[in-house]
């Protein structure tokens, strides 16, 4: 049966024909096996330091959770910037979805926590990770359960936090988006805290790549083997400057107006 696109659960056009369809730009297998071994060892550090993260203060376990972000980067061989002003304190953080690289390279220049879907919590070592550093799990199989999570974002960006999320609902191969869909935007007007649109950019060797891409129907394990050997790869985070939620003046709910906005400042 067909999977629909829907409100709730979008679909993307991306499928494995957006994936390179030559190898010519990986590593040696010697290369290889280094990074699958430091990230290995990265990944089992923080999965055994979890009960110490834990009990960190806010300030401290962000500063672990970049240290974290950067050191998986740092093994997957994956150069990483960011541009722009990247919010601190109150605000909705709202970024294109490419790759679950996404998540690493936001860790490694926020102080978010992240929106992920419920699947994300009963990944090995990832989930209780995840969970630890603060990650909100939207069940996205019960829409009633999403007034609930909106409201506890809201009340996290309202206290000063800063909340990443992936509005498409959905990843694409970064040369191509989808829209944004306006009910985590509820949070930012909810909260009266601003949204800041991120754009997450992909390359080898300074050309865009979808080689990251994580899309269709492949497993995690098959994105992470084409990361694992992809050569000179890079991902740019750019901030582009703060929207700020409008009075309902219009026919149109604020959320939106920001949805929209965001939109179109991220794709272009």
């Amino acid at each position: 049966m067909a999977v629909m696109d829907t409100l709730w659960l979008p679909r993307s056009t991306c499928g494995t024909d957006c994936l390179p369809q030559s190898a010519a730009s990986t590593v040696s297998r010697l290369v290889m096996a280094k990074r699958i071994v430091l990230t290995g060892a990265v990944l089992l550090f923080a999965a055994l330091s979890v009960p110490i993260l834990a009990l960190l203060p806010q300030r401290h376990l962000v500063r672990a959770q970049r240290g974290l972000a950067r050191a998986v980067l740092a093994g997957l061989g994956i150069r990483h910037s960011a541009s722009g002003r990247i919010p601190q304190s109150g605000a909705l953080l709202v970024a294109n979805h490419v790759s679950w690289l996404d998540v690493v390279v936001i860790l490694a220049h926020a102080p978010a926590r992240l929106l992920a879907k419920r699947e994300v919590r009963s990944w090995p070592l990832i989930g209780r990770l995840a969970a630890t550093l603060g990650t909100v799990f939207v069940d996205r199989s019960r829409p009633k359960s999403l007034p609930a999570t909106i409201g506890e974002v809201s009340r996290n960006i309202a206290a000063g936090g800063v909340v990443a999320v992936f509005p498409e609902g959905t990843t694409w191969c970064g040369r191509m988006g989808g829209t944004f869909r306006p009910a985590m935007f509820q949070a930012a007007v909810d909260a009266g805290v601003p949204v800041v649109p991120v754009r997450l950019t992909f390359a080898q060797a300074g050309v865009v790549s979808t080689v990251a891409a994580f899309i269709g129907d492949e497993s995690l394990l098959t994105s992470l083997k084409r990361v694992v050997a992809a050569r000179d790869l890079s991902i740019a985070l750019r901030a582009h400057p703060k929207l700020h939620p409008a009075p309902c003046e219009s026919r149109i709910h604020p959320r939106r107006v920001l949805a929209r906005a965001a939109t179109a400042v991220v794709a272009a």
